[in-house]
């Protein structure tokens, strides 16, 4: 070890590392091999004084601490701090050969100093730590060595079954897709060389989904047949598939070693958070939680927890011993616990799980034996105290709840956060889980009535506290494990903003950042994240914890990201209360489940349409101001909104509905013009969407808006014409629109000139003036539609058997019956003049000026019509001077 002033270069101390005396002779038994690059590590926090670790690999390896302290610039004091003790640090277990591959030193505090070990065999790897006390640096060398628990990165996979209650390959597509376990490039390539295994090679569409393409190669593998019997072979089929996804999941794993290879350690001194750096990944070392330290340390608990850790122990190994199918049928039932609420008593909820989950069925004699040796005969060791203790192991840290979060998270640690709670998740759902099926088991397990445990421990405060505890773990392993695509703003552009194509790039995040993310953080930039990053994260687990968790705002924020389909798996966490109600019914539309939605909207109309209630308005970007502005207003504006969100979705008949309970609920309020005339123009559109005509009928002479009333009864009237309802447009009576109704008629016939084709607009308004009595009026319309008859050439054609039926005969005989119904002297008519063409195309006026028409002489002109007809039938062709010719 050589010290030097890197001012002037001068070297200020030489000494062996190990501070032993070499013989110059022997130098190759204690020369160092180069490749060796970290030997010395320097560490302290007072001003001109450092401790200095060395390390020698030579043979088993041996450490020396140094006390190193600067007089002056060029004069230092090297003091050994264990002259007499050889340091040879202690492998993670003596059964396998381990290479100390990495050091560091680090100094959390002013006094304290801590070794950091990497110790590799093969590519497998452990972290030691030793809490170093420099006044009996031998004593702590032995007693105080601390193993960093590494996370099984195996997930083992549970036996599927007839009662497993997902199928197989939705199963092991849960285990492989879980959120950080495999990259997409490790996917894709044990694909690749899964399918060349099988023989196959496909050329998949673009587009497809890499879970999608998984499913098709592993799923072609495997196929149905039929058994001995004739029956389809499920069993078969369910075991065959099984078998292709293990041996994709082992492919899998053998790839994705290479990424854990360390490298090796890195310490954050302004944080105190040391890493380990591996190959395609870093992995980050944070204090255990209470927890997390006593499952870790079963079989060697702290003697003030010898009892938590005896509970948890049996809890662990009697759930461990039950069959697979009856811990799934289990979850199943806790599943009504966690969801549903229950008019039962404790006692009769805890025999309801005993009853349906049925594992007392698997449970031999030695798993009784091995429960109670371990907590005593009738489970003395059981007691209410030590219950709460056990509960206390994941309640929320009371520095946590006091700390001010000014310092949010960065996306990085976001991800880091999201690792450390699914990892927590997974090991209090084990371990209250398994407290629930051992109350259970504990509870019925008795010879003598007197020996119940219900008789000393208050086990239905137990068994609540166990449910609220795993129904937040449930909701929180949701949120962890369930992605969404969202946008990747993290490439800009020079001016700022988001480039175009940043802008349409996405990535995958967990529902858990998205929603939650924002509410994470630390209260000081420099604390230590070893310490602190373990409270955040059983913080936000613990059933008391501070940070809220709202499942309805996760719904309003999934809704606003356009996944109502995930939002909908959040319902069974959501309450009964208007909001959440309100909120799942905005779910179940964006579904375009239109009935349960108006369901729900009905039940939350009470709480939110209360007058006088104050709203934190927090809902995710969901509501705008608009739409605040009408909950909590009285229930005609409630209703006014549902309305305009059924409208927007196109959902009319239910517009109609809630449009009417909005105008109900206004009644007569003078300042409820605007809502009102609102809701009515809203209920008479949706009524002619969905054909309810006589409604939108009577919505139109409600509306006071002359303008508005104009415009929807020109619809109304289009709408019943379109549709064909021409009989019930007659029928209605329209009072003080009569005209306005003639007038619209009386422009679509005018400007109909396809008489034959087009919609019969002229026998509409005939129908109407003959019903309102306007036979004269009638007639007119008769007379224009005989006009432009003849005008198209088509008044000729023959109707019906008699030649003398065309479609000209029968007009003059209804203008002849509407003219006979008025008085002689009124049995006239304008006829006015009109633009035809001739049958080679040609335009000509037939009359220059408007005349007047009696009823003689349109029965004249019916005869000569008449005359007409029968002399062409007859092959009696007259000309006359003025007739025109055209040769062709």
């Amino acid at each position: 070890m050589r010290i030097w002033n890197i001012n002037d270069g001068q070297i200020l101390y030489t000494g062996d590392i190990l501070n032993a005396e070499r013989n110059p002779q022997e130098i190759g038994k204690w020369a160092i091999d180069p490749s060796q690059s970290n030997l010395v590590q320097v560490t302290g926090r007072n001003r001109g004084q450092r401790i200095c670790a060395t390390f020698s690999p030579i043979g088993a390896g041996e450490f020396k601490f140094w006390k190193i302290i600067a007089k002056d610039p060029h004069t230092i004091i090297v003091e050994d701090l264990s002259p007499s003790n050889a340091l040879v640090p202690v492998t993670p277990s003596s059964s396998d050969v381990w290479t100390l591959a990495d050091f560091i030193l680090s100094s959390p505090a002013e006094s304290s100093i801590q070794l950091w070990t990497l110790w590799k065999n093969n590519i497998t790897y452990r972290v030691q730590r030793l809490e170093v006390d420099r006044k009996n640096i031998s004593q702590s060398w032995e007693d105080s060595w601390d193993g960093v628990y590494a996370d099984p990165t195996v997930e083992i996979a549970e036996e599927s079954g007839p009662w497993d209650p997902t199928d197989v390959t939705e199963k092991w597509l849960r285990i492989i897709l879980k959120p950080g376990r495999f990259t997409k490039a490790t996917l894709e390539i044990a694909l690749t060389i899964y399918e060349r295994g099988l023989g196959t090679t496909k050329e998949y569409a673009k587009g497809r989904g890499l879970a999608e393409s998984i499913c098709s190669v592993l799923g072609a593998a495997s196929t149905l047949d039929r058994a001995s019997s004739g029956a389809m072979d499920y069993a078969a089929f369910r075991a065959a598939s099984e078998s292709q996804w293990k041996r994709f999941y082992r492919l899998l794993l053998e790839m994705d070693k290479q990424r854990g290879e360390a490298i090796g350690l890195s310490l954050d001194p302004t944080t105190d958070l040391t890493w380990v750096v591996c190959a395609d990944f870093v992995s980050a070392i944070r204090d255990c939680s209470n927890l997390e330290r006593m499952c870790y340390n079963l079989s060697t608990p702290e003697v003030d927890h010898v009892a938590q850790a005896a509970l948890l122990a049996s809890g662990f190994s009697f759930a461990d011993g039950l069959a697979t199918k009856y811990t799934q049928v289990s979850e199943a039932v806790l599943r009504h616990e966690l969801f549903e609420d229950s008019s039962k008593t404790d006692l009769e909820r805890i025999q309801y799980f005993s009853d349906k989950s049925g594992f007392w069925r698997g449970v031999t004699d030695d798993d009784a034996y091995q429960v109670t040796d371990t907590l005593g005969q009738n489970f003395k060791t059981v007691t209410d105290e030590l219950y709460a203790d056990v509960m206390n192991l994941i309640a929320a840290p009371a520095e946590a709840k006091t700390r001010n979060l000014r310092h949010p998270l960065t996306e990085f640690g976001r991800k880091l956060v999201v690792k450390a709670v699914q990892d927590s998740i997974e090991l209090q759902w084990r371990a209250y889980f398994s407290q629930l099926i051992l109350l259970v088991h504990m509870e019925f397990e008795f010879d003598n009535e007197a020996d119940a445990l219900h008789h000393r421990v208050d086990i239905g405060h137990v068994f609540r506290q166990l449910v609220a505890a795993l129904r937040r773990l449930e909701l929180l392993k949701w949120l962890a494990h369930t992605e969404l695509a969202v946008a990747n703003n993290r490439e800009k552009s020079e001016t700022g903003t988001v480039s175009k194509k940043s802008a349409e790039d996405v990535q995958l995040v967990t529902a858990l950042e998205v929603n939650v993310g924002h509410l994470l953080g630390f209260a000081n930039k420099n604390e230590s994240l070893a310490i602190s990053l373990t409270d955040l994260v059983t913080n936000l687990c613990a059933p008391d914890s501070d940070i809220e968790v709202s499942p309805s705002l996760i719904q309003c924020s999934l809704i606003k990201r356009e996944r109502a389909d995930l939002a909908l798996d959040l319902a069974p966490f959501c309450d009964q209360n208007p909001f959440p109600t309100y909120i799942q019914g905005r779910v179940l539309l964006a579904l375009n489940d239109f009935n349960a939605a108006a369901i729900n909207f009905k039940k939350a109309a009470i709480g939110m349409s209360a007058e006088n209630i104050e709203s934190d308005r927090h809902s995710s970007g969901l509501l705008d101001d608009t739409e605040w502005n009408l909950l909590n207003h009285g229930p005609a504006k409630y209703y006014s909104h549902i309305v305009a969100l059924f409208e927007k979705q196109k959902a009319y008949s239910y517009v109609v509905e809630f449009a009417r309970l909005a105008i109900q609920f206004l009644g007569f309020k003078q300042d409820a013009t605007f809502t009102k005339t609102d809701m009515q123009s809203r209920l008479f559109n949706a009524a002619v969407a969905t054909s309810q005509f006589e409604l939108a009928h009577t919505t139109l002479l409600l509306i006071k808006d002359q303008a508005m009333r104009s415009s929807s009864l020109r619809k109304l009237v289009d709408r019943m014409c379109e549709t064909y309802h021409t009989i019930e447009l007659v029928a209605l009576p329209f009072p003080g629109l009569r005209q306005q109704v003639d007038e619209i008629l009386a422009q679509k016939s005018k400007v109909t000139l396809d008489v034959t084709e087009g919609f019969p607009y002229h026998q509409v308004l005939y129908s109407w003036r003959i019903k309102h009595n306007n036979y004269r009026g009638a007639a007119s319309v008769v007379l224009d539609r005989i006009h432009k008859l003849r005008g198209a050439g088509e008044g000729d054609e023959v109707t019906g058997e008699d030649i003398l039926d065309t479609p000209v005969t029968r007009q003059y005989l209804l203008l002849i019956n509407a003219l006979s119904c008025v008085e002689p002297k009124q049995a006239w008519i304008y006829d006015e003049p009109t633009v035809s063409t001739t049958g080679f195309g040609r335009k000509s006026e037939e009359a220059g000026k408007r005349k007047v028409v009696s009823l003689a002489d349109i029965r004249k002109q019916y005869q000569d019509e008449l005359d007409r007809i029968a002399a062409i039938h007859n092959n009696q062709f007259g000309f006359e001077a003025d007739d025109v010719m055209e040769i062709v």
